[in-house]
Formats: structure tokens, sequence, C-alpha cells
């Protein structure tokens, strides 16, 4: 499982792994609640679940109550791309709760801890082939 962590303020993101251990501590959380930033080494931060996505990609969507596959009758928002006006189309979303099927959680920086946010962003290094 997978933090992607972003800064409103500068627009960057960044990703971090979360350790196997720590995985139970986000399980059964909902989008909209505040996480520690210590699960994936950000102390002192707190980030907001803004999103989250399963193993084959679908993403979830605020309105779906629990952890289950669903197939609602979309017009606009997560998980439908706007083609026309007055198109509904039925796509398949998970729910909102974290579960051992999520595989990426989107968050949002809320408050910022001792770290400075130059070193959260850094730049990868490319390899030398």
């Amino acid at each position: 499982m997978q933090i992607v962590y972003s800064d409103r303020k500068t627009g960057k993101t960044a990703q971090a792994e979360v350790p196997k251990d720590r995985e139970s501590q986000l399980i059964g959380r909902k989008m909209g609640e505040h996480l520690d930033g210590a699960i994936v080494g950000l102390d002192g931060f707190k980030l907001k679940v803004t999103g989250l996505s399963d193993s084959s990609g679908s993403p979830s969507r605020k309105e779906i109550d629990g952890t289950r596959k669903a197939a609602p009758l979309l017009s606009y928002g997560t998980g439908m791309r706007r083609r026309g006006k007055g198109l509904r189309e039925r796509r398949t979303v998970r729910g909102n709760i974290i579960s051992n099927d999520t595989v990426q959680i989107n968050t949002v920086i809320e408050e910022y801890g001792s770290k400075a946010v130059e070193e959260l962003f850094k730049p990868r290094e490319k390899k030398e082939e």
C-alpha cells in the first residue's frame, strides 16, 4: 500500500510506501479523515484522505459506504469522464473505507511538521546506465 501526499501551497506531490506492519493502522479509516504522517515517516504532519484506488484501478467515491464495489449511474465526478450534456453511465467504483484491497491512498497535507517542505519533495535521482 502506498500513500500519495500533496502540498496545495506548492502544487507538488510525492509518494511513500506504507510498511506492512503499519497497514493495519489504516484499515477501516474513511475518506475525509485525518491520518498521522508518522505512518510513512512524516513526523508531526497531518494528512487528510482525499481518495483511494484498489488493485484493479477502480477509484472510490465518498457516497458509497463500506469497502464494497458498486456500479452506480454516474453523470459527473470521480470515475466519470465528462463526454456530453445529459450523459449518464454505469461505472464500477469502490466504497469510501480503506480495506485490504486498497493499493493507493491519496492525501493532502493539512498540518506541517518538523521537516522542511523542500525535503519532502526531493527530485528522484536518475539511474546511470
